[in-house]
């Protein structure tokens, strides 16, 4: 049917209103629309006098369906006398019903006062459809029961602002969740309201809708900082960090199940798309609200937007907090500013990646007092200096410590040890590994790409390329193609499918350690055909979060195919007895890495000779639940040899005799160590770039 723009033809009032009566749907219902004209010019706010205003005019013309059923009568479409005056307006065809409808709207615009403009606008747009017929019943509820829809409007309209200012209030630190950072008075929503004031109807509504939008990506980002910041001891990186998602998912399948992977996976976007359409409607409900009394509202923004001034001139606060906030515009400037450096980063690091000490360093001037030595590399995994010196893991993981020591010694063992400071936190060990050995800072995912990528001497390739080492590399943790053994310079890799295990996963660890290292002596360390000394890269997996089941210690010779672990893991913890207890995760822990370091360290009793040498560290500290809000980034590295002249060659370092490193031992950066370490073993530097 067609419709008249300039002239509203529905007399519906907007439903996001309580506190103005519905107006009669046709031009018969006029007892209906004189005692509507009345309320409205004696008080058109209160919602209770609007609904008995409502209902008094019901009265006089007996039943609202009733009336609306004379109506249809008169407009000569006699079967649907019994139904209701919404239902009427739909179906009432031709000029009659256009002209019903439009004297109508004469009617409900004369009697109106300006803020309901809008409301008949909307009831046009959906007069030709069934929505006017739900909105009629609406209000026919709502003329019957004013009070229950009252507080119906009330709970949506606060519940509506709650929304909003929380999300323009929303720390992004999990810490920061406290009382106080919600008593601010945001600088966005007074120039926001400003903004929808100045606007007419139809471009607010859609800058009020983009807007709520934007806050619930904000949100979304705020609460991928508390998360990263807790895993990871950093924000979320807008360039870099989507594939990160992608590996949570495959951490939470490995850990937990596939099932609740997919679950949390699928419930993450629906929570992220329902939280952009709540704070969509909540906007554009805010915004219909000031446009009903743009004077009110006006008089809202001013007073608003004084406060928060002065509240800044004055530094006002409130609990520690400072009243005027600007949370929101800080945290996108913080965003823009990241994305910004990420990109710049790029050309900045391409360069160093060129530059090489070693890179041009004849094959035979490479680590030539190490040549005869079967030379082992290994990282354990989330091996931080927490574990060393937390008060609840350190008394289980120090003992350990100093029993090993002593057991190495007994073998002829001796070790040296001191701190790195890793460039990763948290998780993300590749970077940790990557910077290790490249000498190159890598904390983030674009540098991992770059160095792989290139042709940078990494320590494990300076190995085979004197052509003195056979070089491997023993990956538990890969379960899938793994392309960088080309820039580590690894002949062969072994990965969680090719050393011959059958026993049980153990949480994330596709195997226990102790099963990994046996597999390295069997397939590799172990063999008598070999005419060259191996150098080897080995990642232990074992204490990798969520630290539970851990595996424990089983007679070497029992080994077998690892089957022999199946009653183990079924009587471990269960991950999710652990994984959200601060405490528990601490234990377990401090647990996982003792078993880490017996079973390196009991390898290295049984299977090492007078030429293996053995360097040993942690590639990351623990996510902060273990490790503490404020804990460093360094992690413990060893040198192990029975050479004494091999420990003779960094006697210059200051290391610590020992597993353990003294708290005052020398702390370096990760990326560091591998220039310090080719010195100290005879390489001549030729530099490139």
């Amino acid at each position: 049917m067609p419709v008249s723009t300039s002239t509203p033809s529905s007399p519906l009032p907007d439903s996001t209103d309580p506190e103005e009566a519905p107006a009669a749907p046709t031009a018969q219902a006029e007892p209906a629309e004189e005692a509507a004209r009345t309320a409205n010019t004696a008080d058109p706010g209160p919602a209770e006098a609007t609904g008995e205003a409502a209902g008094d005019a019901v009265e006089p013309a007996g039943d609202a369906d009733a009336a609306a059923g004379d109506a249809d009568v008169a407009a000569g479409d006699a079967d649907v006398a019994a139904g209701d005056a919404g239902e009427a307006a739909v179906e009432i065809a031709g000029d009659a019903a256009e002209a019903v409808g439009e004297a109508a709207a004469e009617t409900a615009g004369d009697a109106a006062e300006p803020a309901e403009d809008d409301a008949a606008e909307g009831a046009t747009d959906a007069a030709g459809g069934a929505g006017v017929v739900a909105e009629a019943r609406w209000w026919r509820w709502r003329s019957r029961h004013p009070r229950a829809a009252r507080v119906v409007w009330w709970t949506v309209t606060v519940l509506a602002f709650g929304l909003v200012l929380g999300a323009l209030l929303l720390p992004n630190r999990i810490a920061g969740l406290e009382v106080n950072r919600f008593t601010r008075l945001p600088g966005e929503a007074i120039i926001g309201a400003a903004l929808l004031l100045a606007l007419p109807r139809r471009p607010r509504t859609v800058v009020a809708a983009l807007g709520g939008v934007l806050l619930g990506a904000l949100t979304v980002l705020n609460v991928l900082d508390m998360e990263f910041t807790e895993y990871l001891g950093r924000d979320f990186d807008l360039v870099l960090d989507w594939g990160l998602l992608d590996d949570a998912q495959s951490y939470v399948a490995d850990s937990m199940g596939r099932a609740t992977a997919v679950g949390a996976a699928v419930g993450l976007v629906l929570l992220v798309v329902l939280l952009s359409a709540l704070m969509a409607l909540a906007a554009v409900r805010i915004s219909d609200l000031m446009a009903r009394d743009t004077r009110r509202a006006t008089r809202a923004t001013l007073i608003a937007a004084t406060a928060w001034v002065t509240c800044s001139v004055v530094g006002l606060q409130i609990a520690g907090m400072p009243v005027a906030s600007h949370r929101s515009a800080d945290t996108l400037v913080k965003k823009a500013r990241q994305v910004r450096q990420t990109i710049k980063d790029e050309a900045t690091f391409g360069k160093e990646v060129r530059h090489d000490t070693f890179g041009a360093t004849p094959a035979d001037q490479l680590v030539p007092d190490l040549r005869g030595k079967d030379m082992i590399f290994t990282f354990i995994e989330s091996y931080g200096r927490s574990a060393i010196e937390d008060p609840v893991m350190a008394p289980g993981v120090d003992k350990t410590l100093g029993a090993s020591t002593q057991a190495l010694a007994k073998a002829g063992f001796h070790a040296k040890s001191g701190w790195l400071t890793s460039a990763t936190y948290g998780g993300s060990s590749w970077l940790g590994h990557s910077t290790t050995l490249s000498g190159l800072w890598v904390d983030n995912q674009q540098r991992y790409r770059s160095v792989m990528a290139s042709d940078h001497l990494s320590l494990t390739k300076a190995f085979r390329k004197t052509g003195a080492w056979d070089t491997v590399g023993v990956m538990p943790g890969i379960q899938k193609g793994w392309p960088e053994a080309k820039y580590y310079g690894l002949d062969k890799v072994y990965n969680a499918f090719e050393m011959g295990y059958q026993g049980p996963k153990f949480s994330w660890s596709t195997m226990p350690d102790q099963y990994a290292l046996e597999a390295f002596q069997r397939l590799e360390h172990g063999r008598t055909d070999r005419d060259k000394p191996l150098m080897s890269e080995i990642i232990l997996t074992s204490s990798h979060q969520p630290w539970a089941p851990i595996p424990k210690m089983v007679d070497w010779d029992s080994l077998g195919d690892g089957s022999v672990f199946e009653g183990i893991e079924k009587d471990g913890k269960k991950a999710s007895d652990v994984i959200a207890d601060g405490t528990a995760s601490k234990e377990e822990y401090g647990k996982s890495i003792q078993y880490s370091v017996t079973a390196l360290t009991q390898w290295l009793e049984r299977y090492g000779t007078d030429d293996t040498v053995l360097v040993v560290l942690g590639d990351h500290q623990p996510i902060a639940r273990v490790s503490g809000d404020n804990a460093s980034r360094d992690v413990p590295i060893s040198l192990v040899a029975k050479d004494p002249k091999v420990l003779d060659k960094i006697a210059g370092w200051n290391w610590t005799d020992g597993l353990k490193p003294a708290h005052n031992a020398p702390v370096w950066k990760m990326s560091a160590f591998r220039d310090k370490f080719l010195t100290a073993y005879g390489s001549t530097p030729h530099p490139t770039g």
